[in-house]
């Protein structure tokens, strides 16, 4: 019996993510001041992230599909769903409904803990890295990002994804505009570049 409780105890998440203090303790206040809002629930904050791979390549070899949902299932440590084609494309045999992608969507502890590795571990391993475009918004507070490889991502073992697999990444915020949302996403660590040092994303 003792056996048992010590392995439930082991398997159980240890902590509260880093990233989440790191809002609570720090972000939230200083955005509370800067914003002049009291009420907790109208200051900026992450909702979820969704994280995606498209596979073109997957028409015709369901392999690389395969290797994709792995990739992206150890970078997010979440089960990915298939993304299917919305419309026929006889020029690239492209069928509807044909699975030509995957994806995730993160919320609560793996969102942050997700949001965590990418700023501290993925993106300085990106080559020739200097900063993220800070314009890359929908209008609407959300903020996207592409990545041109998974194997920034300590997880991934090179020696089993040998083919480079872009990936987007797409932060939905409760931000009310996309400049509430850029001061949000650089008190979180976001390396964003300054606005003029040029768009070119990493």
């Amino acid at each position: 019996m003792a056996k048992k409780s010590k392995a439930t105890a082991a398997a159980a998440p240890a902590g509260t993510p880093r990233m989440l203090e790191h809002y609570v303790n720090a972000v939230r206040p200083q955005l509370a001041s800067s914003l002049g809002r009291t009420n907790p629930h109208a200051i900026p904050r992450l909702e979820k992230i969704v994280v995606s791979m498209g596979v073109g390549v997957a028409v015709t070899e369901k392999k690389y599909l395969e290797e994709a949902i792995g990739a992206l299932a150890q970078v997010t440590g979440q089960k990915p769903v298939a993304t299917l084609s919305k419309a026929a494309v006889s020029g690239f045999k492209l069928r509807e409904n044909l699975p030509i992608g995957c994806k995730v969507t993160l919320r609560g502890r793996r969102m942050y803990e997700f949001m965590d590795r990418l700023v501290s571990l993925a993106l300085p391993r990106v080559r020739d890295f200097r900063g993220l475009s800070s314009t890359a918004f929908d209008g609407n507070g959300n903020y996207s990002l592409g990545l041109s490889e998974q194997m920034v991502f300590p997880e991934i073992n090179p020696d089993k994804y040998t083919r480079p697999q872009g990936m987007n990444i797409t932060f939905v915020t409760s931000a009310r505009s996309d400049d509430e949302a850029r001061a949000f996403l650089l008190a979180m660590g976001m390396p964003l570049k300054k606005e003029g040092e040029g768009d070119a994303a990493a």
